[in-house]
């Protein structure tokens, strides 16, 4: 196999997982949204829910989003870095 096929098929795989993450982190805020109201109509049911999934899912969630934003702006600072250095020359 190619290296650089193999190196597409790596990237998409991560390109789909930070993307489906994203999407988790939406649906979390819109059921935090939901279940805010709902206690707030006295049915705790779903904020207790939330509660629940909150330390081992939703915190994972978000950190993973957060470190993978940081992590993309530092490669593409460093390619823009690099590649104003090479026009310099």
């Amino acid at each position: 196999m190619n290296s650089g096929n193999i190196k597409n098929k790596i990237k998409n795989i991560v390109d789909n997982f930070l993307l489906v993450n994203l999407f988790l982190v939406i649906l979390c805020g819109i059921f935090f949204l939901f279940s805010v109201i709902m206690d707030l109509k006295e049915y705790p049911l779903f904020l207790d829910l939330f509660r629940k999934y909150w330390d081992p899912f939703i915190i994972s969630l978000i950190s993973i989003l957060i470190i993978s934003s940081l992590s993309n702006a530092f490669i593409s600072w460093l390619r823009r870095k690099v590649l104003l250095e090479d026009e310099d020359i």
